[in-house]
C-alpha cells in the first residue's frame, strides 16, 4: 500500500513519518511511504503520473488550497483512494461530510503523542485492510476462475498463452505462464471473455499478446512458449487485422 503524508508542519509530518515507517517495518512491509510532503502543490504534481492507495491529509495547510481541497482533486482522479484527515480542530469534520469527500477516518491532532500513535496507526490498518480488498476484488476481475477439484484458481488473462480442446470430452486445456489446466468449458464462451483472446482454429482460442512468429504457409502460430496453435486458412486476414491493429511488430513467415 503506497501511503502519502500532506502535513506542512515539520514537527507533526515527521512523527507521522515516524509512526507509518515503524509500523511498516514491524507489521506490514508492503507499506510504503512515497511521499511526504509540506505543501499540497507537491501532491498534486506527484498525482500527475503517479497515484497512491492511502492518503493523510491535514486540513490546515497554509496555503491556497486546504486539505480538503487536495482530497477534491484526488477524488477526481482516484474515487477509490483512502483519504484520512487529521486536524486542529474536531469541528472541521462535518466540513468533510458536507463535501461528500467519504473520508475513511478523522484524526483530532493530539499532545498525547501515544494518543496520536494509536490513532494513526488504527486508521492505517482499516485502510491496509481496504486496499487488499480492492486489490482482490480487482484481481478477480482481471483473472479467469477455473475449477480443479474441488478448489477454485484464479489465473489472470495476461499469463494465458492459448485454449485448446482436450482430448478428454467437454474439457479445455489451458496453457499459461505458470502450467496446464483442463478444467470443464466450451471455447465459444472462452473467446469473449477479453478483447486479447482470438478464435484462431475451430480447437484454439490464442492470446494474441503472446504470438511469437505467424507461419502463413503452413497456417500455424508459435506461442510465447514455443508451443504451437493451428491457423484457418478463413481466420488468417482477421488475425493480420487484429495484430495491426493492437500488436504491430510481430514477425511473420510466407
Amino acid at each position: 500500500m503506497k501511503v502519502i503524508i500532506c502535513e506542512n508542519e515539520t514537527e507533526q509530518r515527521l512523527l507521522l513519518e515516524s509512526i507509518i515507517s515503524h509500523y511498516a517495518l514491524v507489521s506490514e512491509p508492503s507499506i510504503e511511504i512515497v511521499l511526504s510532503a509540506a505543501t499540497p502543490e507537491e501532491v498534486l504534481v506527484f498525482q500527475q503520473d503517479q497515484r497512491a492507495d492511502c492518503y493523510f491529509l491535514d486540513i490546515e495547510l497554509a496555503s491556497t488550497l486546504n486539505g480538503m481541497d487536495v482530497a477534491r482533486k484526488i477524488r477526481e482522479q482516484d474515487p477509490f483512494a483512502t483519504i484520512i484527515f487529521i486536524s486542529m480542530h474536531a469541528d472541521r469534520l462535518k466540513l468533510t461530510f458536507k463535501y461528500k469527500l467519504a473520508a475513511l477516518d478523522f484524526i483530532v491532532k493530539d499532545d498525547n503523542r501515544a494518543k496520536l500513535s494509536e490513532q494513526v496507526i488504527d486508521a492505517l490498518e482499516a485502510a491496509f485492510t481496504k486496499c487488499k480488498q480492492q486489490n482482490t476484488s480487482q484481481e478477480k476481475i482481471s483473472s479467469l476462475a477455473i475449477r480443479i477439484g474441488e478448489q477454485i484458481k484464479y489465473v489472470h488473462y495476461t499469463d494465458i498463452y492459448y485454449f485448446e480442446t482436450s482430448p478428454n470430452v467437454h474439457k479445455i486445456g489451458l496453457h499459461e505462464k505458470n502450467g496446464y489446466y483442463e478444467f470443464y468449458a466450451k471455447l465459444k464462451d472462452l473467446e469473449e471473455l477479453h478483447p486479447s483472446f482470438f478464435r484462431c482454429h475451430k480447437s484454439y482460442v490464442i492470446n494474441l499478446q503472446h504470438i511469437k512468429t505467424i507461419n502463413k504457409k503452413e497456417r500455424k502460430l508459435i506461442m510465447a512458449n514455443d508451443q504451437e496453435c493451428y491457423l484457418s486458412f478463413r481466420k488468417v486476414k482477421e488475425l493480420q487485422t487484429k495484430l495491426n491493429q493492437q500488436y504491430p511488430g510481430i514477425s511473420t513467415i510466407g
